[in-house]
């Protein structure tokens, strides 16, 4: 089509314009991956950027292409951290003063890379608790200010510095049947897969999104961009309520699938590239490598692509990812237990209902006060997911009052 022909050019031209800055980054082949689902499997490490994500190749497409006038008066921008590390070191390099919006939310190691990338050229404005937040704004910011804004997914020259990956891939690789390609505002699929179809419409692009900010999907559903109610933060690269009017209309030509991960699969594929490839990826990062088990039928003995987009994660999170990965999996649970006013009922509990790998990872009184009166909120985490029932039977034959706390309870959302 003549629109994707002209995106196609614009990232030639972008590719061009960033090799100054950018680096071409290595299309790894994984064994374990394509061992266990019976395929070619690449993984394109966006990770090793210097700024440890592909969103350096958009901003630094956009800023640069700024004339001198526009460069004069500054400019302003809303991200959760992988863009304000893109745009912060575009600034540096340039020379333009820039201010950046980032949710409180933001992870500390994401932050402090932004003020060290953009130096004496930055500051950073923290406000609101999500995305959308922190770009309403700077919005208000730049049209007090008359900065130039850089949009982190919807505009043309970011999404063709993105769809540079996308030439990268097609250089390192021949016939590749499938690209799957994480979503937040849509910027990324939407150079990649304009430029990877115009090479040859035949290969397959499917999108990842978390399940907490399943935006695209949700726009395609209704056939135009629709805002969410609300959204889950965790992935916070790709936390997204609302796509972009421009990748919108781009998506809808040229997506073929999209599938929605759940937030603790996204923590056990983040764990699993850890421990079993060295690969530090950020939840967004493992997006395209946790939609695999969606798609295994679909990618079997075909040439895959996963795009890792972003290794910026914080060390301090894990322990958070850790509990959410057990969670997925079915291994950490967590009951409010009322045990009955007489001796021996707590070691009744452990020596009659817990199985022998059965592990207390928390015990608490819920209340404080005569405590003896009251439940207590227990966590156990299990050696297998099929050992729940067993727990449960048994704690039925004691005849102990219980609770499994669900997602959907309020309560939940403070322990995990």
């Amino acid at each position: 089509m003549k629109g994707q022909q002209k995106l196609t050019d614009q990232v030639e031209d972008a590719a061009l314009r960033i090799s100054k800055l950018i680096r071409e980054t290595p299309l790894q082949y994984s064994s374990r991956l394509s061992q266990k689902y019976h395929a070619n499997i690449y993984i394109k490490r966006e990770d090793l950027q210097e700024v440890r994500s592909f969103k350096i190749r958009g901003a630094y497409n956009k800023i640069s292409s700024l004339n001198e006038a526009e460069k004069k008066r500054g400019i302003v921008c809303a991200s959760a951290g992988n863009h304000a590390q893109g745009v912060a070191r575009s600034c540096f390099e340039l020379k333009i003063k820039g201010a950046i919006f980032m949710p409180r939310i933001t992870p500390t190691q994401k932050m402090d890379k932004v003020k060290q990338f953009g130096g004496e050229y930055i500051t950073v404005h923290l406000t609101g608790e999500i995305f959308d937040d922190a770009y309403t704004a700077s919005v208000e910011y730049g049209k007090k200010e008359k900065a130039v804004y850089i949009h982190p997914f919807d505009d043309t020259d970011v999404i063709a510095g993105q769809g540079t990956v996308g030439k990268e891939i097609c250089q390192q690789l021949e016939n590749i049947d499938v690209v799957v390609v994480p979503i937040g505002g849509g910027g990324l699929i939407s150079g990649v897969g304009s430029y990877l179809k115009s090479k040859n419409p035949y290969i397959s692009v499917v999108g990842c999104e978390p399940q907490g900010a399943a935006s695209m999907k949700k726009a395609l559903h209704h056939g135009e961009v629709t805002k969410l109610e609300k959204i889950d933060p965790f992935v916070d690269g790709a936390a997204v309520m609302k796509v972009g009017g421009i990748t919108y209309e781009i998506c809808t030509n040229i997506i073929d699938d999209i599938v929605v991960i759940p937030e603790g699969k996204v923590c056990t594929t983040m764990i699993e590239l850890y421990q079993s490839d060295g690969i530090i990826a950020e939840p967004a990062g493992a997006l395209s490598i946790a939609a695999l088990d969606n798609i295994a039928n679909v990618i079997k003995n075909k040439t895959v692509v996963c795009i890792l987009s972003g290794g910026n994660n914080d060390i301090l999170r894990y322990p958070d990812i850790m509990e959410r990965s057990l969670v997925y999996l079915g291994l950490k649970h967590y009951f409010i237990i009322q045990f009955a006013q007489k001796p021996g009922q707590l070691r009744g509990f452990l020596n009659e209902a817990l199985g022998p790998n059965d592990d207390i990872v928390l015990f608490e009184y819920v209340k404080k006060t005569n405590r003896e009166k009251g439940p207590a909120l227990v966590g156990i985490e299990l050696k297998k997911k099929t050992d729940l029932k067993p727990l449960m039977e048994k704690m039925d034959t004691m005849q102990l009052r219980y609770r499994k706390i669900e997602s959907e309870d309020i309560v939940y959302n403070l322990l995990v």
